[in-house]
């Protein structure tokens, strides 16, 4: 596992978030499973997404978003990476990783970001108003009425999906993909991307049934995919799950462990509880990782030395 300053930055966003949330007698509790049993999923097939956007657009059109300022059916778009952020809950970003047609020229693949709807949320566990809850249905909900504008949640995730409605000064929401929670939780419904799809790169229904559909896919065709579900096992699983011809650290995908963040955080916080530390040598342990953290950066990334002036 590789700990780089974002993965470092959600566990302290839990731990803060949860300290604040639980106190010193419920940290000492054992720590239940929040994950529900029998969640909606979502598989990603990588080898199929041919960057056609039109999830984008549907996503766009069910939350009432505003139009992009690059058309949905205009190509540049993906000249550069992007991320999801108030205005655009979902992306799809295009990779080069070096793979060659019959012709020599590069063969692109597709990947759409969203939120991963952990089976396990660390911004759950960093919310400490309850106003983002794991669903049974699998989606991690936003209730706005329950906001407060913290944005632990923004610090806790290790996606560094949640954004924030920095442009509305009066009411600011916590924005993110909502997993189509209202059509879900309809008979039949499906998430507005998994419905539009037009070559059936998104495949929608409970996670288990999703998970031995994608094992089926590769196991049937290795010559197609890597022996790898994504998101099956990473921070505990995740609602959304990928699958691939190339390598995931190639695409953008993160290097994350299975263990929930949640998990690990609230396991430090109730090592400190035990031994009645006080809540501000938390923060003195954060600072000094951090400090380590910084230091050991600037030995790997040393700033260039400065031009002398003769003049």
């Amino acid at each position: 596992m590789n700990i780089n300053r974002r993965f470092f930055l959600g566990i302290a966003g839990t731990m803060v978030g949860g300290a604040l949330a639980v106190g010193p007698k419920k940290a000492r509790a054992v720590r239940k499973p929040k994950a529900p049993s029998d969640p909606y999923g979502c598989l990603v097939d990588l080898t199929a997404c041919v960057g056609c956007r039109k999830c984008e657009q549907a996503c766009n059109r069910v939350n009432g978003l505003p139009a992009p300022q690059i058309s949905f059916d205009d190509p540049r778009v993906l000249e550069h990476k992007r991320r999801p952020n108030a205005t655009a809950y979902t992306v799809v970003n295009r990779h080069y990783t070096g793979k060659l047609d019959e012709r020599n020229l590069l063969i692109p693949t597709f990947v759409k970001v969203q939120c991963m709807h952990c089976q396990d949320p660390a911004c759950v566990s960093a919310c400490i108003v309850g106003a983002l809850t794991k669903k049974d249905n699998g989606a991690v909900h936003y209730d706005v009425s329950k906001c407060m504008g913290c944005r632990y949640c923004m610090v806790a995730c290790p996606f560094q999906i949640p954004a924030y409605d920095y442009h509305d000064p009066l009411t600011p929401e916590v924005r993110k993909c909502s997993f189509c929670y209202d059509r879900i939780s309809k008979e039949g419904g499906k998430p507005a991307c998994a419905a539009i799809c037009p070559v059936e790169a998104l495949t929608f229904g409970k996670r288990s049934q999703i998970i031995d559909i994608a094992r089926r896919r590769i196991k049937n065709d290795p010559g197609r995919y890597l022996n790898r579900l994504y998101g099956e096992y990473e921070v505990g699983g995740t609602s959304w799950l990928y699958i691939s011809g190339e390598p995931f650290e190639k695409l953008g995908f993160l290097d994350l462990p299975s263990r929930p963040i949640p998990h690990l955080a609230e396991s430090i916080q109730q090592g400190l509880f035990s031994y009645l530390w006080a809540p501000l040598s938390l923060f003195a342990i954060l600072g000094g990782c951090m400090w380590t953290f910084n230091r050991k950066q600037t030995k790997e990334n040393p700033e260039p030395e400065r031009m002398e002036d003769n003049s």
